[in-house]
């Protein structure tokens, strides 16, 4: 505590039942650390002013809330266990992680304190990692302003397996405590207290100051991920003092007992947390590294292209032959459009020669096990065709899912698809998709789905239907057993916010919301946009991001379009974005729904309604096969 202050001595009155303390410390089932009431949270080395040592544990803390007059002892369990040298030999074991035994010896207090030391200094060094990633506001945008005043929910950390933590976020939730800057005090140091999150929204979470109950009126918003947000105990492992903030300094005269009682039993973050946070923004490719990434101005090729920067898992990719550097391309390390060196060669696929004869001088290629791994297929048996027809998001208009046709099949599963009505003669705007890829469907997913499926352009027979079309162009349709039908349980529901890739304009990472859920299909709105700007995405997507993901890597977020500034750009900005993109629309589906029954390719299929618009989760259950 706070030297200053003089309400958080201790004394007697205020220590923890010695009962309570003196119980056996079971396993902790939860994945998050529980705030135990024996002082032992509250510990760091020796050497500062104002410290003392337990005398029966070897815990080193604060000496005006240490036990007794003397301050000979951490709490009212040390000190009666002071005399019972089997006490001793069993707290100090299971200090080192050791079954008490009647063979224990009482250890010695130095090696206990050394290693108290060590992880202050690493704590330390977790911190001064930390600072290198200094947060980047934007300017006039606050999530917590904008979810809070419209009572938005964001997406969970958990639904993003490739953003930082994903994988390992455990179960911070409401009620959670932490440590952070006290920021109502006046002291000319920086000073810290303990706070409860109050709300979670991706990263970023509400917190509010233990002791102000209900009132809200200094709650704030931060990312928990931040350099600042500690777990409790650390600023006493740290020797930074706890300050009960100034508005509610006159609450209580006590507020080590009132800590107590209101942190034991409580969850904090994992004392490692700040580690996990560091070694999951680590990513492994590195500037200068040569890739193959998708030619931006035919589709249909790969080009050579060097990593300039990776903010974020994210890759500034400049194709090789940009001269000045400004010919660049932005995708994640996880996206399917990048590949190893040599990867359009194995496969089959079109790659354009760069006219750069041998490497440039620090320049080199990226190992192939640093690449998304695709599903393995078995083509040996029946597999997809050229002229067979599916359905599939066009890549130069995201917002729709269009009539298309398999160009060519290439080695490891990988099709080139065309969009019908729209190719070019030269086949230079097909595009590669994997058999496995979630973005290419079979006939009928649409109609089942109650999606609006894009019909060629010119097609004058309307409402377009499969099985006249079929017949039409003499062509049948992808065995409906050969695509991916695999639904992951995402966690995703409509109405989340997050933070999205603008796929045709990927530099963009923008302020969304999720739409509809069809299976694992996510329709992702851009916050202050026309629905047309909407896009299909994936839910396992690389390019979608939590709430706060922005500020936590340094990327710059593109808040919601005020309705001025659509109202005054909408006619310059929008015709530049449709002339790139060469948005075209279908005629609008009739409201009524007509299920049918139809031939495809010589067999009878029975359609089910897909997943409504509310359903997250669940088996997709795209046809079901009638058996003669």
């Amino acid at each position: 505590m706070f030297d200053g202050y003089d309400s958080c001595s201790e004394d007697t009155s205020s220590s923890s039942s010695s009962d309570e303390s003196e119980e056996e410390v079971a396993p902790l089932p939860s994945s998050l650390p529980i705030i135990k009431n024996n002082g032992q949270v509250y510990t760091y080395p020796d050497g500062k002013s104002g410290m003392a040592t337990c005398e029966m544990c070897g815990m080193v803390g604060v000496r005006d809330a240490f036990y007794s007059k003397t301050k000979r002892f951490c709490s009212v369990s040390c000190s009666r266990s002071y005399s019972s040298n089997s006490k001793k030999a069993s707290i100090l074991a299971r200090l080192q992680g050791k079954p008490p035994t009647k063979k224990a010896k009482v250890l010695q207090k130095q090696p206990l304190v050394a290693k108290l030391a060590a992880y202050a200094q690493y704590q330390a060094t977790l911190q001064n990692q930390a600072k290198t990633k200094a947060a980047v506001p934007v300017e006039g945008f606050s999530w917590g302003n904008y979810i809070n005043s419209n009572s938005f929910t964001a997406a969970p950390v958990t639904c993003f397996k490739h953003a930082p933590m994903g994988t390992c976020w455990g179960d911070i939730s409401e009620g959670v405590r932490v440590e952070v800057p006290n920021t109502d005090c006046s002291l000319p140091t920086k000073v810290f207290w303990i706070a409860g999150i109050v709300k979670l929204a991706g990263y970023n979470a509400l917190l509010r100051y233990e002791g102000f109950e209900n009132d809200s009126s200094l709650d704030f918003w931060c990312n928990i991920c931040g350099s600042d947000i500690h777990p409790v105990g650390w600023c006493a492992t740290s020797g930074k003092p706890l300050v009960p903030p100034r508005t509610i300094q006159h609450k209580y005269t006590n507020w080590k007992a009132f800590l107590v009682k209101r942190l034991t039993g409580a969850k904090t973050l994992p004392p490692d947390f700040s580690q996990k946070v560091s070694e999951s923004m680590q990513y492994p490719f590195k500037a200068s590294m040569r890739v193959e990434v998708v030619d931006k101005t035919h589709l249909c090729r790969t080009r050579v292209a060097v990593v300039e920067s990776v903010i974020g898992g994210r890759l500034r990719l400049v194709y090789e032959e940009s001269e000045d550097k400004t010919d660049d391309f932005w995708c994640h390390m996880y996206s399917p459009l990048i590949h190893h060196i040599g990867w359009s060669r194995s496969i089959g696929h079109r790659f354009k020669r760069s006219d750069i004869t041998k490497k440039q001088d620090g320049h080199f290629d990226a190992p192939p096990h640093l690449f998304m791994k695709v599903k393995e297929v078995d083509a040996a048996g029946e597999w997809f065709k050229e002229g067979m027809k599916l359905e599939a998001i066009d890549p130069l208009n995201l917002s729709a899912i269009c009539v298309a046709t398999i160009r060519k099949v290439l080695a490891d599963g990988y099709l080139m698809i065309g969009i019908d009505g729209s190719e070019a003669a030269d086949g230079s705007d097909w595009f590669c998709y994997h058999a496995t890829s979630p973005s290419i469907f079979p006939v009928g997913f649409c109609e089942i789905n109650m999606i609006e499926l894009t019909p060629p352009r010119g097609y004058a027979k309307l409402p377009f239907k499969w099985f006249d079309y079929l017949r039409e162009t003499d062509s049948i349709a992808a065995p409906v057993k050969l695509f991916n039908k695999e639904v992951p349980n995402h966690g995703f529901h409509v109405g989340m916010k997050l933070e999205a890739v603008d796929l045709m304009e990927p530099r963009l990472v923008c302020v969304a919301t999720v739409t509809r859920i069809i299976h694992r299909l996510l329709r992702i709105h851009f916050d202050g946009w026309e629905d047309e700007y909407d896009q299909w995405v994936d839910c396992e997507s690389p390019d979608l991001y939590p709430v706060g993901w922005c500020q936590l890597t340094g990327y710059q977020l593109q808040p919601p379009a005020p309705q001025s500034s659509r109202d005054s750009q909408s006619s310059s900005s929008k015709q530049k974005k449709k002339a790139k993109s060469q948005q075209y629309k279908g005629h609008k589906k009739m409201t009524s729904l007509q299920l049918k029954e139809e031939l495809l390719d010589g067999e009878e299929y029975s359609y089910l309604q897909g997943a409504s618009d509310q359903e997250s989760n669940g088996s997709a259950s795209y046809y079901i096969k009638q058996e003669p």
